[in-house]
This record gives C-alpha cells, sequence and structure tokens, in this order.
C-alpha cells in the first residue's frame, strides 16, 4: 500500500516537472519571437541637402509616424538619377540627420545602373554617390548610396530579455512556404528604440514574408 502512494507521487512530481518545463519551453519560443518590418527605398537628408533641393528655411511635413519614436515618413519625395534610369517618388524619412544617405534595395540599383553595397546604416565611407533631385534644385552626393543590411532594433529592456548586446550578430528564423533564415543580423540597443527587424523588398519577397511576419532569434555559432 505504502508502495502504491510512492509510486503515485513520484509519478505526480514528474508530471509537474513535465509541464513545468513545457511551460519554460513555451515562454521561451513566446520571447524568441521579433517582428519583422518590411523597409522600402527612402532617403535621410541632411539639414544642408534638404534646403539645397527645397529651398531655405524649410522643414519637412509628417505624413505618418513609423514604428520607431520620433521617426516619420514625410510628405516630401525626391527623383534619385543613376547612369541607366531613374527612381521617382522616394521617400524621405524625418527628421534631419547629420550626413545625407540613400537607401535602396539590390533591385534599384540595376534599375538605376549603380551597385550600392551592403551596409549598415550609417557606414558611408567609401560607398557610391547618387544624384539627388528635389522640387527646388538637385544636389549629387558623393557618397552615402547603400543597400541597408537587416539588422533589429531593440530596447535595453528586450536586448536583457533576449539575452543579447549591442553590435551583436544574431540568426533570424522564418517559417512559411519559402522558409529561410537570414544570418549576420545585427542587434542594435538603444532606450529610443522599439522591438522591430528591418528587411528591405528584396529579402522580404524572398521569404514571401506576409503582415505581421515574426522571427525566431536564434544565437549565431562563433566562427
Amino acid at each position: 500500500m505504502e508502495e502504491t502512494r510512492l509510486r503515485k507521487l513520484i509519478e505526480e512530481m514528474v508530471r509537474t516537472t513535465l509541464s513545468e518545463k513545457a511551460a519554460r519551453n513555451n515562454a521561451t519560443l513566446l520571447q524568441d519571437e521579433v517582428p519583422i518590418a518590411v523597409s522600402n527605398r527612402h532617403v535621410h537628408l541632411s539639414p544642408a541637402a534638404l534646403e539645397r533641393l527645397f529651398g531655405r528655411g524649410y522643414k519637412l511635413t509628417k505624413l505618418k509616424d513609423l514604428s520607431q519614436p520620433g521617426q516619420f515618413a514625410a510628405k516630401e519625395t525626391v527623383t534619385l538619377f543613376g547612369p541607366k534610369g531613374k527612381l521617382a517618388n522616394v521617400r524621405i524619412l524625418g527628421p534631419a540627420r547629420g550626413e545625407t544617405q540613400v537607401e535602396i534595395s539590390l533591385s534599384d540599383g540595376f534599375t538605376l545602373g549603380v551597385h550600392p553595397p551592403v551596409r549598415f546604416s550609417g557606414d558611408i565611407t567609401g560607398t557610391p554617390g547618387i544624384k539627388i533631385q528635389g522640387p527646388r534644385g538637385q544636389l549629387t552626393i558623393k557618397e552615402g548610396l547603400i543597400c541597408a543590411a537587416r539588422h533589429i532594433h531593440m530596447h535595453p529592456d528586450d536586448a536583457e530579455a533576449f539575452g543579447v548586446e549591442d553590435g551583436e550578430l544574431v540568426k533570424i528564423k522564418v517559417d512559411g512556404p519559402r522558409s529561410v533564415i537570414f544570418a549576420e543580423t545585427l542587434i542594435r540597443v538603444s532606450p529610443k528604440y522599439r522591438l522591430e527587424m528591418h528587411v528591405d523588398f528584396d529579402e522580404a519577397n524572398a521569404a514571401h514574408l506576409q503582415k505581421g511576419q515574426t522571427g525566431k532569434l536564434m544565437r549565431q555559432e562563433l566562427k
């Protein structure tokens, strides 16, 4: 009789342990999910470039807020000119920043006849230039044309929850009919950021991303 009670007690302890483990695993899976947003071609203008293209003292007009706090899509657009073609109605993102930067996809590069390097935002040294046309003028930047490398914005609280650091490279697994793993994805941490991964249209199409898509964060093996 005592042996029966003991066996039942052990079985109950095992069931409880397995249940708790499953709950922890499910929580971990949920915590590993990162929302993904698709970034279309756009331009960041310096204050001087903004005045050159739109006139002295010009201020951008907000069209809508973006997911990252303080960032917005402006009503204003510009036209990009390359050796082989042009891209019209390219959206400006605000507010104005220190240096002008133009972000396009590799497919856009074929249209323009240019070869933008894949770089992280802000890393524009040695990159190609491009001609930008606005309603009141035009300018040709000597460098600043890039294809933005995929990255994840994180608040410090998110980074702590995921166990990652600013500047770390991770993998993001996306399930679906064209399941992919995005390797070499940069973590960018700031109190100003909201959790979100950014990819361009080429990457989104390759992975057949859908609205509201998420990906699972995985640690990248050290080489």
